[in-house]
């Protein structure tokens, strides 16, 4: 019989809260994570894309990050999604 130790199952319980992420509250936040993923935001930059995702609404949003994707080949396309989104 084999008895496990404290510090594995301590081992275990940490991992598990790892593994285990809370999915975004609201669908705004998903919205603003999948333009920073696809965009490549950084850091620094972050709360302003979740800022302008809370303020716009979805169709909005969607379409300023086609409109970077399809417009913007090269450089920082970043930050011509915020121009778009600030041309409104």
């Amino acid at each position: 019989m084999k008895i496990n130790k404290g510090p594995e199952n301590i081992k275990d319980i940490f991992n598990a809260k790892k593994a285990g992420k809370k999915p975004p509250a609201y669908p705004w936040q998903d919205l603003a994570l999948r333009v920073i993923k696809e965009l490549a935001v950084p850091n620094f930059k972050r709360s302003a894309v979740f800022k302008v995702c809370k303020e716009n609404p979805k169709p909005f949003i969607e379409r300023c990050l086609n409109d970077t994707k399809e417009l913007c080949k090269t450089g920082e396309r970043w930050k011509y999604f915020f121009k778009v989104v600030g041309g409104k």
